[in-house]
Order: C-alpha cells, then sequence, then structure tokens
C-alpha cells in the first residue's frame, strides 16, 4: 500500500510511527517544515522560558531505524482524488491511502487589519517572532519621549481566553514580577498593562467551572485585566478598538481567538464543516472518499458528548491515528472511533495550574496542578535530550526566578 501522511504534527506523527517497518505499507510523510512542534509550549518560546529547539524534534531522526517510511519537506498544493495524486511544491505523489493530518491555523474572521498587524502563535517560527516583538516593545520604551508615545508600548492584549491565551497572558505577568524591572530599570513597570480579552463569558470555557473560576482568580492575583463578554472590532497597530466602541493603546496585540482547520485544496466544499474542518465518518473516513481520512484539528465528527465536533486537541489526533493503524493492519476487523477523554489542564504562572481529570471527574488548582501538568508535558515532548534541557530549562527558572532566553536573533538595524 503507497500510503501518503500530510502532516507531521501529533496525529500524522504517531501514525507514521504505528506503521514503521510494518509489512505491506510503503510510507510517504510530507509537511512544510523538517521538524515535529511540541505547540503546548510554544508559549515558553514566546515568553523566553525555552529554546525553540528544546521542543523541537527532525523528523528524518524519528525515522532512523524505519525501513518504510520516507520524509518529504515540501508544500502540499492540491489534491487529485479522482486520479489518487498529492500535487506538491517538489512534484506529485501517487498514493492507494491518502490520511490527511494537516492540523489548524490562526483563524482571524475575516478580518484583514487583524491580519496584518496580530501577531499569532500557531507555530515555532511565530513563537519566535512574538518573543522578538516583545522585547523589542520595551527596547523601545526605554527611548520613549513622552507618556503618550511610552504606554502602547507598556500594554499588551491578549486576545483569546482558551489555554493559550491564560497560559500567555501568565507568563508575561511572571515575567512583570520577576525579570522585566531588572533588565530594564529605567521602566516602571506598575503602569505596564496586561488585557487578556474573551468574547464569552468566562476564561477556559472547554474546561469545568471550577477550572474558569480558578484560571481567572490566579491570572488578576498576577495582576492581569480579564475582561471576559468583550469582543475585539478591529486593530489598526496601535489602537483596539472594542464591539462597544471602548479602545486600548497598544504596540502589540497577541491573536488566540480562533483556529480554523488547514484544508488542502481540491477537497470538496461540501465536506467542509465549521471551523473549516473536513466531515469524516466514525472510521475517519472523509464522506464518499473511502480511501482518504482526515484527523486531528482538521477532521470533524461528532457524536452525542460532542455535538459540535472533538475538541481541538492532540490526545484527540493520536487516538484517530491510533485507531487508522489498527484498521488499516487488520481491515477484518475494522473498529469505530471512540474518544476517551482523559481530562485537560491549562498553567496560569509560577505554582498555579488547573487540572480537569474525567474519570474520576476530579479538579485540581494551584501547585499540586502546576506539577501535574509539568509531568504530563515533559514526558509528552519527543526525545530524551530535549526532555532533559527543557527539565533543566524549568529548574534554572524556578529557583532563579528568571527566563535566561531573552535574545533577539535579528539585524542591529531592524531592532528599533
Amino acid at each position: 500500500m503507497k500510503l501518503i501522511i500530510i502532516g507531521g504534527g501529533f496525529g500524522g506523527l504517531r501514525l507514521a510511527q504505528k506503521l514503521s517497518n510494518k509489512p505491506g505499507f510503503d510510507i510517504t510523510l510530507i509537511d512544510r517544515f523538517n521538524h515535529h512542534q511540541f505547540q503546548p509550549l510554544f508559549y515558553q518560546v514566546a515568553t523566553s522560558g525555552l529554546d525553540a529547539s528544546n521542543i523541537s524534534f527532525p523528523l528524518r531522526k524519528v525515522f532512523h531505524k524505519s525501513k518504510n517510511v520516507h520524509f518529504r519537506i515540501a508544500q502540499v498544493e492540491q489534491i487529485n482524488t479522482s486520479s489518487h495524486k498529492v500535487m506538491t511544491s517538489i512534484g506529485e505523489f501517487d498514493y492507494d491511502t491518502l490520511v490527511i493530518a494537516t492540523g489548524a491555523d490562526t483563524n482571524f474572521f475575516g478580518n484583514q487589519h487583524l491580519i496584518d498587524h496580530a501577531l499569532p502563535m500557531k507555530s515555532t517560527v511565530e513563537a519566535l517572532r512574538l518573543r522578538y516583538k516583545l522585547l523589542e516593545n520595551f527596547e523601545k520604551a526605554v527611548n520613549a519621549k513622552d507618556e503618550k508615545e511610552l504606554q502602547p508600548l507598556m500594554n499588551i492584549v491578549v486576545v483569546g481566553g482558551g489555554p493559550t491565551g491564560v497560559e500567555l497572558s501568565g507568563a508575561i505577568a511572571d515575567m512583570r514580577r520577576f525579570v522585566l524591572h531588572k533588565d530594564y530599570p529605567e521602566l516602571d513597570f506598575s503602569k505596564m498593562k496586561i488585557y487578556l480579552l474573551e468574547g464569552s463569558g468566562k476564561t477556559l470555557s472547554a474546561m469545568s467551572a471550577s477550572s474558569s473560576a480558578d484560571s481567572r482568580k490566579y491570572l488578576e492575583k498576577l495582576g492581569v485585566t480579564v475582561m471576559t463578554d468583550t469582543v475585539v472590532k478591529d486593530y489598526d497597530g496601535t489602537t483596539v478598538l472594542l464591539q462597544n466602541n471602548e479602545t486600548i493603546e497598544t504596540k502589540l496585540v497577541i491573536w488566540a481567538a480562533g483556529i480554523k482547520g488547514n484544508v488542502p485544496e481540491g477537497i470538496n466544499k461540501d465536506l467542509i464543516a465549521r471551523g473549516n474542518r473536513i466531515k469524516v465518518d466514525k472510521h475517519c473516513r472523509i464522506e464518499n472518499l473511502p480511501n482518504i481520512y482526515a484527523i486531528g484539528d482538521v477532521a470533524y465528527l461528532e457524536d452525542a458528548a460532542y455535538p459540535n465536533g472533538y475538541p481541538q486537541v492532540a490526545p484527540v489526533a493520536m487516538q484517530q491515528a491510533d485507531l487508522i493503524a489498527k484498521n488499516l493492519l487488520h481491515p477484518e476487523a475494522e473498529k469505530e472511533f471512540v474518544y476517551n477523554n482523559q481530562g485537560s489542564m491549562a498553567t496560569v504562572g509560577r505554582n498555579l495550574a488547573v487540572v480537569d481529570l474525567a474519570k474520576p471527574r476530579l479538579h485540581f488548582g494551584g501547585l499540586f496542578a502546576w506539577m501535574i501538568w509539568m509531568s504530563i508535558h515533559l514526558m509528552l515532548i519527543l526525545g530524551v535530550k530535549n526532555r532533559f534541557f527543557v527539565f533543566l530549562n524549568w529548574l534554572y527558572s524556578y529557583f532563579t526566578y528568571d527566563q535566561n532566553l531573552r535574545l533577539i536573533f535579528k539585524e542591529p538595524e531592524n531592532i528599533v
């Protein structure tokens, strides 16, 4: 079987690993990056807590001992479902079976001003860009001539109160508490404002009521201004315009308010559901395309417990990959997908996190939850070396109260 997997994220990588060295499979894994990115820790790269290489792992290295997995770095341009071909920036690939695991990208909801001026964080490159912008603003603030020029440089607006927005806001608040006043003694950081804007009535709305309440309490304790039921209407690079016509002056808006599936060209528009996700059946096959599957953030599958589709999180993608691997290996005993929800978690700041366990249904907050969060994320990172350096960085930061990677790797003339 010529199996092509598009995407080296949690789902695509897991599937390739499960079928590695299995007889009867010739696998080509295609991704536009040459590395797997551990997305849950992007925010720590953005806030100088971790180096980008600590959360990235070369895809070719994963398959050093594999005889049937071939990796190609390419941009997928189109899928021809009738001729069973994938057209890419480096040529065409034939397939017998295709798995689309292209994940999701930032959803700006069609607002061109937000696309132009707000910063997303859906890749390592974007996380680094955000780090540089954050640090550059403080470098400019040191040279600000008056309050009107200074305050927008000191204000930070995070849009979206999900895990990404909550974790980013808390990490930036920790930078303000422990680090920034030492780096920039000329600045008065009591004037630095961190805003977290959320369109719904609570932060972490997908988690339990206890986690939502605790996350808001922790953020406010850290000095973050949490504004729920608040929708961003526009942003021109200097002024955030809210739907109620109030404004916030800022030179940095971090957009974590929505995602949309990365659907390759060639998929029938009738098969696209809400959130730009591809409709699949219980076996993760795309409707009317029996030899094409979609998994992870780009796949849309409903059941009674998830009427709006499964959550776009790594465990769903990995469990769907496991199912497809089993079904391809044993087609005579094909099974349907059932999501085993083990819970969810989010960290807010130093010694502060929230954890919801599904079975038994339990909620933890504070230091114990923070330790659970760190342990699980450490185990999920690819590579012993990466785990070691992440742990070392966390240990160093914990005892020194310092994030030591505040580096701007750009040409000097572009810094200020």
